[in-house]
């Protein structure tokens, strides 16, 4: 059995499962490829152990499977699909949400290098074995609970640094950067997921990143694959399908209450992204929740 087959059995086993000492892991077990879905990724570490996932970000497509990681480094907007998982050979995967202070503690004891250009907020790579291991220990404290208070840290650590001596390792260096180029564009996109429903301008998105209207977009850009504007409108629609699918609200006051002027606009723009019109989006979605839950 080799390491991947080691973690594939752990997964297995813990699929689902929350351990209150490890709250930012979680392993994901899918018996059927999905429908295509619009979500917000926060900085994360992902390993596909079976199965393949399709994500569309900006107008990039990639489809990733067995060994491959996925780390984020700013809040992305996406479009995703399982497509290739049945009740026998489930999609599993590993997800842990980033944080920065860990990773801090492992850059503090490799050498300095020197701020690179800005980067995709997102990165797909094989993992080697040593790799695999270190998810392997860390997702193995779940058969020895009692050691999570001591040992799940320091795991986590080892997992950071094989993440840093990988092709990662400059995306992690600017999340664990308090004062990073990405940094400073994250705090951009913070406020616009506050003020989403509000008439925003590159001018003051650029003011809160703390940069000129050029060098924001462009870096703005170069992180997430989508304008600034794209982004804010991205949010919007999100919101309006939760609100649609989880308050049974219509159309056209959603519409307004995520910023919209235009009822017709809203419409166009969320069958433009999710593929059908409001109303019948959200009922198809309440569906396959139900179906899911059952």
């Amino acid at each position: 059995m080799d390491k991947l087959d080691e973690i594939r059995a752990l997964a297995t086993r813990h699929a689902g499962v929350k351990h209150p000492g490890m709250s930012r892991l979680s392993i994901f077990s899918i018996t059927e490829p999905t429908e295509l879905n619009a979500l917000v990724y926060n900085p994360m570490a992902f390993i596909v152990l079976q199965g393949t996932k399709r994500t569309f970000i900006g107008d990039q497509v990639f489809e990733y499977g067995p060994g491959q990681t996925m780390v984020v480094a700013a809040e992305i907007t996406a479009m995703g699909q399982i497509i290739e998982a049945s009740p026998d050979k489930p999609f599993l995967a590993i997800n842990l949400d980033l944080d920065p202070a860990v990773i801090m503690n492992v850059v503090l004891y490799l050498s300095e290098t020197p701020e690179l250009q800005m980067q995709p907020g997102f990165a797909f790579s094989m993992a080697n074995a040593e790799l695999i291991g270190a998810w392997q220990r860390l997702l193995a404290m779940y058969e020895r609970p009692k050691e999570i208070p001591v040992m799940a840290l320091h795991l986590e650590h080892e997992l950071m640094f094989r993440l840093m001596l990988s092709p990662h390792a400059e995306m992690l260096r600017q999340i664990a950067g308090v004062d990073s180029r990405l940094s400073h564009i994250r705090q951009a996109m913070a406020w616009i997921r506050e003020h989403y429903t509000e008439q925003l301008s590159i001018e003051d998105m650029a003011a809160v990143a703390g940069m000129s209207e050029s060098v924001f977009h462009r870096r703005f850009k170069a992180v997430t694959a989508v304008s600034p504007l794209q982004y804010q409108k991205h949010i919007r629609l999100q919101e309006a399908r939760r609100r649609m699918v989880s308050k049974e609200a219509d159309a056209a006051s959603v519409s307004f209450a995520v910023g919209y002027k235009s009822t017709s606009q809203f419409s166009r723009e969320y069958k433009r992204l999710f593929g059908e019109p409001p109303r019948r989006d959200a009922v198809l979605v309440k569906a396959i929740a139900e179906k899911g839950s059952k």
